[in-house]
């Protein structure tokens, strides 16, 4: 099992940034895939960034260039570094987890994330 603790959600300005963490339960390094879903009102959950163990990432068309995740080994957190923030990009965004030797994807609460003039 892991837990996940999202952090960093809020209001923006269109054209800010915000910088998401998810701070793990155990090391990155048990983490078969990771990363970031993000679901408006009304839409499905849709995938935002994600990476590998060996740390190869992906990313949504509409996201990239201008998201970038990451990882902090020594904090055990999964970073999502969100820059020019646009209107539709506000939502819930949660992240996820799945550990080596697991079939299971483990999610967090998730984090409210609103870009608004």
């Amino acid at each position: 099992q892991v837990q996940l603790v999202e952090s960093g959600g809020g209001l923006v300005q269109p054209g800010g940034s915000l910088r998401l963490s998810c701070a793990a339960s155990r090391s990155i390094f048990s983490l078969r895939t990771m990363g970031w879903y993000r679901q408006a009102p009304g839409n499905q959950r849709e995938l935002v960034a994600t990476m590998s163990g060996g740390g190869f990432s992906q990313y949504a068309d509409d996201v990239k260039g201008r998201f970038t995740i990451s990882t902090d080994i020594n904090k055990n957190t999964i970073d999502l570094q969100m820059n020019s923030l646009k209107p539709e990009d506000t939502a819930v965004y949660l992240c996820y987890a799945a550990p080596f030797g697991e079939r299971n994807d483990y999610w967090g609460q998730g984090t409210q994330v609103t870009v608004s003039s």
